[in-house]
């Protein structure tokens, strides 16, 4: 990359903006809607050790890993691969070819994502006029509120053919889907700074801000108490089961955006004298409170609803269908919806937006486009793929999550630690931090490396771990 473009590069212009942004990027569905029913599911305590323990393991090893790996080369994947394997043994054009891989993965979990944002701007829209509240309690009338903005298909090509043959706006959520894209390349198209950055300085307080809130009012709910059992549950027993280590690493290491794609792409933002070790740690801490959030305001509502927590399971219909009765069921549930899906909205709209840097930022440097074209292009093909993939949402984002994701994460985590030069790999980690970073660090990142690993079978074996 030439000196000329490294001067030009857009890039963050604060540590918190940094910070919010990366928090942005990790706060997403799956702290909403699959975090607390793990924490239930699994008793409360005996989860979350497992849980703490992997973020401390994973935030401070592929976290700061790929947030060097961004800035060293500053440059996206593609880039930063070419750059390690050139530093050890003069050939770009491999580690290039390599860096693709987290590429299209990134742009594949982007483009499932849109869907579900889709959902959520419908839901915040029906929260604020008033139409989620009037379909009160009626389960019926819920879940086909939710079926009509995801239909589901058994295959991609049946899918495609529900798409084609309905008519685009007369299947699944497609006016909705356009508006969640639009806005996302609004803020991406103002550029990194004055978009992304800034963005995320006003989204990301607000979201915790309202978090806290709902937290606080429906503590206060009867029957509450029941949800907080759970939340402080501990089986000694289940620590050494293998199981709950599982989904506590896939929660983690998915919650934390370590993919070789996002995280990459933001620290190629990054100054030289940003302390990588702490910004990492404080994305690790901020990513892990706004998932506790999120478990003190579901696990008490379940509670308070009546609802047994093995009737609950995560995924899509519990933040579409059984946190709609639970929420209608409140005093006050028309306030608590706005304030639940406009947090939701905010956490879908920062994690869409670092899922689509990533390709974004390939076009502008593979193809030396400017700004405003790359973003069009991406959203574009984003668009298209998602209006037709609709029906089969589910599956997709399964593809990606369990084999694309891990993958690319331990790619990067290989470039990094075994293919870039040692002293090289250390020395940016190390530069600009107050406390640099020792052998312990290695060790970790070989063990990240076997981590993500072990992902990408457990996945696959499980049928998704995160």
């Amino acid at each position: 990359m030439s000196n000329e473009t490294l001067q030009t590069r857009d890039g963050f212009k604060s540590q918190w903006g940094f910070i919010l942004a990366c928090i942005g990027s990790a706060v997403g569905m799956g702290n909403i809607w699959r975090f607390p029913i793990m924490v239930a599911k699994w008793g409360g305590l005996t989860f979350l050790i497992p849980y703490f323990i992997i973020v401390l393991l994973v935030g401070n090893s592929g976290v700061m890993e790929e947030f060097a790996l961004g800035r060293r080369a500053q440059a996206g994947p593609i880039g930063a691969f070419g750059h390690a394997t050139e530093a050890r043994n003069g050939n770009r054009k491999l580690g290039e070819a390599i860096g693709l891989i987290p590429i299209v993965g990134s742009m594949m979990l982007a483009i499932g994502y849109t869907v579900v944002m889709s959902w959520i701007f419908k839901y915040t829209f029906m929260s604020l006029t008033g139409g989620l509240y009037a379909l009160g309690q009626d389960m019926g009338a819920i879940g086909g509120t939710f079926g009509g903005a995801a239909p589901e298909a058994a295959t991609l090509g049946e899918a495609v053919s529900m798409m084609l043959q309905g008519g685009i706006f007369g299947v699944g959520n497609s006016m909705w889907l356009i508006i969640g894209l639009v806005v996302a390349m609004i803020i991406m198209a103002m550029g990194v700074a004055n978009g992304i950055e800034k963005a995320n300085k006003i989204m990301m307080p607000v979201l915790f801000g309202l978090f806290v809130i709902l937290a606080v009012y429906i503590g206060f709910q009867p029957g509450a108490s029941e949800g907080y059992k759970f939340l402080f549950t501990l089986d000694p027993a289940g620590l050494v089961s293998p199981q709950v280590w599982i989904y506590a690493f896939g929660q983690a290491f998915f919650s934390l955006s370590v993919a070789g794609n996002g995280s990459v792409i933001y620290g190629s933002y990054l100054p030289k004298d940003e302390d990588i070790p702490s910004s990492a740690r404080r994305v690790a801490l901020f990513d892990t409170l706004a998932a506790l959030l999120a478990a003190f305001v579901i696990i008490p509502a379940i509670g308070a609803s009546g609802f047994a927590m093995s009737d609950v399971t995560p995924g899509p219909g519990l933040m579409f269908v059984y946190l709609v009765n639970i929420l209608n069921g409140m005093p006050g549930g028309r306030i608590i919806g706005i304030i639940f899906y406009v947090a939701v909205l905010f956490a879908g709209i920062s994690s869409i937006i670092n899922l689509y840097e990533a390709p974004v930022a390939t076009m502008q440097e593979q193809f030396k486009l400017k700004r405003l074209p790359a973003v069009g292009i991406i959203g574009v093909v984003g668009v298209i793929v998602a209006l037709l993939i609709q029906p089969w949402t589910s599956q997709w984002m399964d593809v990606v999550s369990i084999y694309i994701c891990p993958l690319g994460a331990g790619l990067a985590a290989i470039m990094f630690f075994f293919v870039l030069p040692r002293k090289e790999a250390l020395d940016e980690v190390n530069h600009g931090a107050k406390k640099p970073v020792g052998k312990w660090f290695e060790y970790l990142g070989y063990l990240f490396i076997v981590m993500c690993f072990i992902a990408l079978v457990a996945g696959a074996m499980l049928g998704g771990i995160g």
